[in-house]
């Protein structure tokens, strides 16, 4: 099969955007009902005049499962765990462990990260993040004046500094204590820019309206098109080193209908939804749709499809390059089998949201009917003006008695209140948020009810979240981590020094295995916080008076063990500031520590490789030793030829004989 062409490559993207999920189409629908719900706006079946309350179920059940994921994935430093596979491993999986969390904490903002992530899923059925190694050089000007030589020159010396601007400028005539003019100094001005290639890994969240895949796909790794799809301008290109080609754009420019209503629906509650800028008068400033496309295709004529990334603007490829994976990690929080996208809270609770609002506009429609009923009145016998100005003490002037009669509203009934209440059963039901899982109310303190009932009623709706935190878990924040972890193996090529628990730690991924068993360390269990506080003091208590008893099934590091399970159940993130690793006492008692022993590794493999290049070195100057005595002897050898030949040309003289 032979090599597709550029044309060929970019209408095959262009037939799987038209025909992907996500590409303004029940599911783009689905999603902006989702976020109008979520926003409480109006539904579109309004009476004038009539209550136009909207119930905000949607937002009031997402917020309440929002602060338990965030203390399961967020509340701690240690977010993944890395297993080892042998013995060896074991130094090199902590080192893992310790560089992934510190790459989600540090290097990336993992709190805000996750909550949007979270909040996608919630709401929009799908949360997408992006992972990928960003080796971009960020080039910020920094402007500098008044600099003398030494200044000047110690500026200059650094590799990565490249100067834009210089300007001389000759001070003032000086003179010394004898009254001689010295020459005057230089000074110097200079504009620069720094550039500073450091490898990082890069997490972004990816809006759900700019996600496209393809609709057979069951996950990210078996999907035959993914796409992300982004607004950007010329400039924006250019400066990553592209070479974008304005009259090519085409249909790729900005337009008024470029935004679908989708994305336009998390603006709708504030209205400030962008105009958008028209960039025509400025061609740098010129927007358009930037196609970020991975697919399987078969570009080498193998006949085996290879995944590919096509970088494509208008009917332009700025960029097609091989790939070893799709750099996509994926969260949903109710899973449907054989599908990549579930269902959200939204879906659950969507229907109920329009039940209540309709009862809700109901009973306040009664209500105001009660405060300020309809009145009958008879034709030309009453002043109309007088009967539509209601105020306390009005006078309403007639013709004749009995003109005005109001007309009888029919009571408010208890049951539409029980119907409330109903309704609210239900979507406890559904989200696993109950109300006393929000706070007690009082009938629950005044009435007979035991704190194991209570309990048992918390820990059964908790589980409910426990399941989304659990699908969340061995989903996509498994996949995030091992993509960080295949990243910093592949491109980080140089040791990094970090700083973890007030100690400086080399980290050199290249030592490490292709690949380590990881283990999302979510803190999941019966019952909430306090329960297990609870249950891990009673567990210290035991074990304290087991060891003074003398009993040997309890020791120093068990002990140390549950206190840091109860350090952290109390929300302390370091658990080294307030108990001591009895097992890492023993180490620095009887050697290094496995960090030291990496880094006495690390030394060791290094040293070799340099007594290698040392060794190599020698053997290369010998060599040219070697060549120099050489060509020293043909030059005399060479140099004693000549002078013979010269010798025997020489004529002979009379008187020589």
């Amino acid at each position: 099969m032979a090599k597709p062409t550029d044309e060929e490559l970019l209408a095959r993207i262009g037939q799987e955007v038209t025909v992907a999920l996500g590409n303004d189409d029940e599911l783009s629908d689905q999603r902006r009902e989702a976020m109008d719900r979520y926003w409480g706006l109006p539904y579109g079946n309004e009476i004038d005049g009539r209550s136009q309350v909207c119930t905000t179920d949607t937002q009031d059940v997402i917020e309440w499962i929002k602060p338990s994921l965030v203390r399961i994935f967020a509340s701690t430093n240690e977010i993944v765990k890395f297993h080892p596979e042998e013995e060896n491993d074991i130094p090199y999986a902590e080192q893992a462990t310790s560089y992934v969390n510190f790459i989600l904490t540090r290097d990336n903002n993992w709190f805000d990260i996750f909550t949007t992530w979270i909040t996608d899923a919630l709401l929009q059925k799908l949360g997408i993040v992006k992972v990928w190694w960003d080796e971009s050089d960020p080039q910020d000007r920094e402007e500098y004046h008044d600099l003398n030589e030494l200044e000047f020159e110690a500026l200059l010396a650094d590799e990565e500094v490249e100067v834009l601007e210089h300007t001389e400028k000759e001070g003032e005539p000086i003179m010394d204590e004898m009254g001689m003019q010295q020459l005057p100094e230089l000074t110097h001005d200079l504009a620069i820019t720094r550039h500073t290639k450091k490898g990082r890994v890069k997490i972004e969240n990816v809006p759900p309206d700019e996600f496209l895949i393809d609709r057979d796909a069951k996950t990210i790794d078996d999907a035959r098109f993914v796409c992300h799809r982004v607004r950007r301008t010329v400039t924006d290109m250019r400066e990553q080193g592209y070479d974008v080609d304005i009259e090519r754009l085409g249909n790729g420019t900005s337009d008024i209908g470029a935004f679908s209503a989708e994305r336009n629906s998390r603006y709708e509650f504030d209205q400030s939804s962008p105009y958008g800028f028209d960039g025509s008068s400025e061609d740098a400033l010129k927007e358009f749709w930037l196609y970020e496309s991975y697919l399987r295709t078969d570009y080498d004529g193998d006949g085996i499809a290879e995944k590919r990334r096509v970088l494509s603007v208008g009917d332009q490829i700025l960029e097609n390059e091989p790939i070893d994976r799709f750099p996509f990690c994926t969260i949903t929080p109710i899973k449907i089998p054989h599908r990549l996208f579930g269902m959200s809270v939204a879906d659950q609770v969507g229907d109920i949201q329009l039940v209540k609002t309709t009862l809700m506009r109901n009973l306040l429609d009664s209500a105001y009917l009660q405060n300020s009923g309809r009145m009958m009145a008879v034709e030309g016998q009453v002043n109309l003006d007088d009967l539509v100005t209601a105020r306390p003490g009005g006078i309403v002037r007639t013709r004749a008695p009995g003109a005005v009669t109001p007309l009888p509203t029919p009571p408010l009934q208890p049951y539409v209140f029980d119907m409330l209440q109903y309704m609210d059963q239900i979507r406890e039901e559904r989200s696993g948020i109950a109300r006393m899982s929000q706070g007690l109310d009082e009938k629950a303190l005044t009435s007979h009810t035991s704190a194991a009932q209570v309990s048992q009623v918390m820990t059964a709706a908790a589980q409910r979240v426990e399941l989304i935190a659990r699908q969340f878990a061995e989903t996509g924040v498994k996949d995030l981590m091992n993509a960080i972890y295949e990243l910093v193996q592949k491109h980080q090529d140089k040791e990094r020094i970090i700083q973890l628990r007030n100690k400086f730690i080399p980290v050199h991924p290249a030592m490490w295995k292709d690949k380590m068993d990881c283990v999302v360390a979510v803190g999941l269990g019966h019952g909430n916080r306090d329960q297990q506080m609870m249950h891990l003091s009673q567990l210290m208590q035991f074990a304290s008076q087991a060891m003074s008893g003398g009993l040997s099934i309890v020791n120093e590091q068990n002990l140390y063990n549950l206190g840091a399970e109860l350090v952290k159940n109390m929300g302390f993130k370091d658990v080294e500031s307030f108990l001591t690793d009895p097992s890492k006492q023993q180490q620095q008692q009887e050697g290094p520590d496995t960090q030291e022993q990496m880094a006495q590794q690390e030394m060791m493999l290094k040293q070799g490789e340099l007594e290698i290049k040392i060794a190599e070195t020698q053997i290369k100057q010998q060599k040219l030793q070697m060549e120099a005595v050489q060509n020293e002897q043909e030059l005399k050898l060479k140099a004693a030829e000549l002078k013979l030949e010269a010798e025997q040309k020489r004529p002979v003289a009379i008187g020589d004989t």
